[in-house]
């Protein structure tokens, strides 16, 4: 019998003052089988950092023409592909060549390594942003995961606030001004 998906739902009132949103979002984010408590709540902090009222979570580990978030247009056309993770060079050419932009969220201790082993090949890719958060920080992140959740995060001059934490994301290409 084939493993099923674990159902999150995150109440999640967001205060980005950097990019000016400010918004309230019931998600509903389903686990899967092989994904960790980490990467559910990298993708949510990915989807925090983007967020609009039209971001959407893909279908991702389940499907590999799906973005882990993604934000379509109207006519069809996918304007924002975030992938998690350490993403093979294939996968990330793809997202680049189907998508006005492109962004990873890395993370790990294998994240330097991904980064120093594709960096050639991706930065030539003109619309994609590579992101990087600590072990340290993922760790926190990991921590708040609960079936059900109810989370108020700010982000301020780049840095994210949890309640009593606060974590950074790192940008690694390009490379941050």
């Amino acid at each position: 019998m084939a493993l099923r998906s674990v159902v999150y739902k995150a109440q999640l009132q967001l205060s980005d003052l950097d990019r000016g949103h400010f918004g309230e979002y019931n998600l509903t984010l389903a686990k899967h089988p092989s994904e960790t408590e980490e990467r559910l709540m990298i993708r949510l902090l990915a989807f925090a950092l983007n967020a609009t009222d039209t971001l959407q979570f893909g279908k991702g580990l389940s499907n590999e023409e799906d973005a882990a978030i993604w934000e379509i247009n109207p006519t069809g056309e996918i304007d924002l592909w975030i992938d998690v993770g350490l993403p093979d060079e294939t996968r990330v050419k793809k997202a680049c060549s189907r998508s006005n932009q492109t962004i990873v969220l890395t993370y790990g201790r294998t994240s330097d390594l991904w980064w120093k082993n594709g960096e050639a090949v991706y930065k030539k890719l003109k619309n994609l942003k590579v992101l990087k958060i600590s072990t340290e920080h993922s760790d926190t992140l990991a921590k708040l995961a609960d079936r059900n959740m109810k989370l108020s995060w700010t982000i301020q001059e780049g840095l994210i606030y949890l309640g009593e934490s606060e974590i950074t994301v790192q940008q690694v290409w390009p490379a941050a001004e």
